[in-house]
């Protein structure tokens, strides 16, 4: 068996030989075509043929740092073999070579076959090439995988690409995506993420999880209680913070399960805690975190292109944001891959009333995808408009469809323990802030914006140097952040006390934005906030008096929320007559009473606006796909959104960025929005390529200042060389 080891698929600095990616490959695709319902056989011919075409001399003078003198597509070499596989079959095999990497049609970067092809690209002079030199090599390791070496004459090898050119050509005119090409991308990409590795990585994936350990009951939690069981497949739980919303989801799931929350440091939380309740009975549980909405990839001219983060097709249990799954709707690159791993799954949807505007018509999206390819959907909220309920309720099937839970009157009384208390300004606010101080008490100050919650951190760091204080927002290095999270909650790994701001016996402050809304397990004695919308409002009042016992219940701890700006552009990122609306509902000196919610959240939310995305999404409100298969969408998640998906490093951690792992990378990236940083270089061909910032726009206690990426004056040592 000649497998040609001085052949590679992959250069600097693994040099993984052409045969051991294949075999890599192959050995994902098997797991993953087994557990998908694939035909193996296909499924073994597109693994085994996909990169074939890197033996071509072009590709591997590539690697070697020779410059080419045209664009060479490796995927597009791979199509001359394919007289070597069943006549039969080649269009399925077509359909995994040709858009494992690129969209056959408006590329990104220009590059795929139908591009390259518009382009007068010379296929037989440059792809083919000396054919009879290198293709025997290439034969070679394909017959090392089981397939009948035998030559092929050059006139078979264009007439298999000009098939696969008109079928392409065809493709572009339908609608609709391709499972083959998910089922080739995902194993490509695990492969590649895990070289050597990947055989013994592959060994406990697509294991359903054990959740005996959500059977736990107890009085303090009425919905431990409810039985999970129904025929239904779907569930909307309506019930209070505190009541055992995330158990019963957990325990209406039956298979591998798919965890969405709101906010990044929500699922850091989450992650933590299921790390650590499944570990007895799951000794051996992949539970993977997904960090972020999606990687931007910048070409020339300031293109960008969404891509689905999805390294670990198979896990059992993965926690992410609903944003990282909007990558289905707005076909992002990887978004089939990202629909194979789903199927049939339980995908649990927490506190989806948190979102508003765009973000919740991609939700509701969501919602009908995951249907459509046969997902178990779970809906759990503390609060929710009737309006949206009813909508998320329609779209599952109806009340035959959809098990619905909510806790009685008298359930919801036990939860009174919030006394809220109007105020006009932050100058109100200190008085406040000092009393709760000198009683020895754990105050939480919530601002809507980043750099307002910075100011309010310098101010309470500089007015109350012997407090304990800390800053929690969006715009850290992601191990700053990590480090800042574990500091809240107060516990070392095993889940013991620290002695540290929640666990703290003493008085602490801390200042976050709204990332500590949802999941974030601490419970402080007093908050000052600035209004939100009533939903988002209920959710952070959720950090106050959070511990229940027998001897706290029916005692209150006060919640005081600043009044609305007066002007539209101070209200964002919210809108101002909705922030009017929920002031206005709001108790004032008086208890908030849990049972009266539902009510104010109507008053405040009557009608659901959604605005219309069918113009951008891949998957319309009609769900029917208006994508051409084995294409991408444009990337209007980061357009529409806005959020935080462009990398960042400061220039102090480029070295250390080239030479980390990516695990280290990942730890000290901050993610920004791209139009704020785009006019800073990128560090290319590392990593995520991150743009590359001056030291002096970010501070460990303070993480990224806005204002400062502005500044048109940077210090020589900040300069990148």
């Amino acid at each position: 068996m000649n497998t040609h080891t001085e052949i590679k698929a992959k250069g600097f600095p693994q040099w993984t030989t052409l045969y051991d990616h294949t075999l890599h490959v192959l050995q994902a695709t098997e797991v993953f075509a087994k557990h998908t319902d694939f035909d193996m056989k296909v499924a073994r011919l597109g693994a085994i043929f996909h990169d074939i075409g890197k033996a071509h001399p072009v590709f591997q003078a590539r690697l070697n740092g020779e410059s080419s003198r045209q664009t060479f597509r490796h995927e597009l070499a791979s199509l001359f073999f394919l007289p070597l596989v069943e006549e039969d079959i080649w269009d399925l095999v077509i359909e995994m070579i040709v858009g494992h990497h690129k969209s056959i049609k408006r590329d990104i970067r220009k590059k795929g076959v139908l591009d390259l092809l518009d382009n007068e690209m010379d296929v037989e002079e440059y792809h083919l090439g000396k054919w009879g030199d290198w293709s025997p090599a290439a034969i070679d390791i394909l017959s090392a995988f089981g397939v009948e070496p035998k030559p092929i004459p050059e006139k078979e090898a264009l007439g298999a690409f000009e098939h696969a050119e008109m079928l392409c050509e065809k493709w572009i005119l339908q609608r609709g995506y391709s499972e083959w090409r998910g089922l080739m991308m995902g194993a490509d990409h695990f492969a590649s993420a895990m070289g050597e590795k990947t055989a013994e990585k592959l060994t406990n994936l697509f294991q359903v999880p054990n959740r005996s350990f959500f059977n736990r009951q107890h009085p303090l939690y009425p919905l431990s209680y409810y039985s999970a069981d129904s025929k239904k497949p779907h569930t909307l739980v309506v019930a209070s913070t505190g009541a055992g919303k995330t158990d019963f989801l957990f325990r209406r799931s039956r298979g591998r399960i798919f965890y969405t929350l709101p906010f990044q440091a929500s699922i850091n939380a989450m992650y933590r805690r299921l790390q650590k309740d499944l570990k007895k009975d799951n000794p051996t549980l992949n539970i993977k975190l997904l960090h972020a909405a999606s990687s931007l990839l910048v070409e020339e001219g300031r293109d960008k292109e969404d891509v689905v983060l999805q390294r670990h097709i198979g896990s059992s249990i993965k926690v992410l944001t609903p944003y990282q799954l909007a990558g289905i709707i707005f076909g992002s690159k990887g978004f089939e891959s990202l629909i194979q791993d789903l199927k049939g799954e339980d995908v649990i949807l927490d506190e989806v009333h948190t979102y508003s505007g765009i973000s919740q018509a991609m939700v509701l999206r969501i919602v009908a995808v995951l249907k459509l390819i046969g997902c178990r959907v779970h809906v759990g909220t503390a609060t929710m408009p009737t309006a949206l309920y009813n909508e998320i309720k329609n779209i599952l099937g109806g009340q035959g469809k959809v098990l619905e839970v909510g806790l009685t009157e008298d359930q919801l009384a036990a939860y009174n323990r919030h006394t809220v208390h109007k105020i006009e300004s932050w100058e109100n606010a200190y008085p406040l802030i000092e009393k709760a101080l000198q009683l020895n008490e754990k105050v939480l100050i919530v601002c809507n914006r980043i750099q307002q919650a910075q100011e309010m951190f310098t101010i309470m760091r500089d007015r109350y140097p012997e407090v304990d204080s800390l800053l929690l927002h969006s715009r850290f290095k992601r191990k700053d952040r990590k480090n800042k999270e574990e500091q809240l909650l107060g516990l070392d790994a095993n889940g013991n006390p620290l002695g540290v701001f929640n666990t703290s016996p003493h008085a602490c402050i801390v200042v976050s934005t709204q990332v500590v809304e949802v999941s974030i397990d601490i419970s402080f004695d007093m908050m000052v906030t600035e209004c939100a919308p009533l939903d988002s409002l209920i959710q952070r009042f959720g950090r106050i008096n959070r511990k229940r016992s027998k001897e706290t219940i029916g005692r209150t701890k006060p919640v005081h929320v600043l009044a609305p700006p007066e002007d539209e552009k101070a209200a964002k990122p919210y809108d101002l007559e909705v922030l009017e609306r929920s002031y206005a509902v709001l108790p004032d000196g008086e208890v908030l009473e849990e049972f009266s919610l539902q009510e104010k959240i109507d008053i405040v939310f009557p009608d659901i606006t959604y605005p219309q995305i069918d113009e951008h999404a891949v998957f319309d409100s009609g769900n029917t796909w208006r994508i051409a298969p084995l294409c991408n969408g444009d990337a209007w998640l980061v357009k529409l959104l806005e959020i935080d998906t462009a990398p960042c490093i400061i220039a102090d951690d480029v070295e250390t960025y080239r030479n980390a792992n990516y695990r280290e990378r990942m730890g000290v990236e901050i993610q920004a929005k791209y139009f704020e940083v785009d006019r800073f270089s990128q560090l290319e061909n590392v990593g995520n390529q991150p743009f590359v910032l001056p030291n002096y726009v970010y501070e460990e206690e303070l993480g990224l200042m806005k204002e400062r990426l502005k500044e048109d004056t940077f210090d020589e040592k900040d300069q990148i060389t």
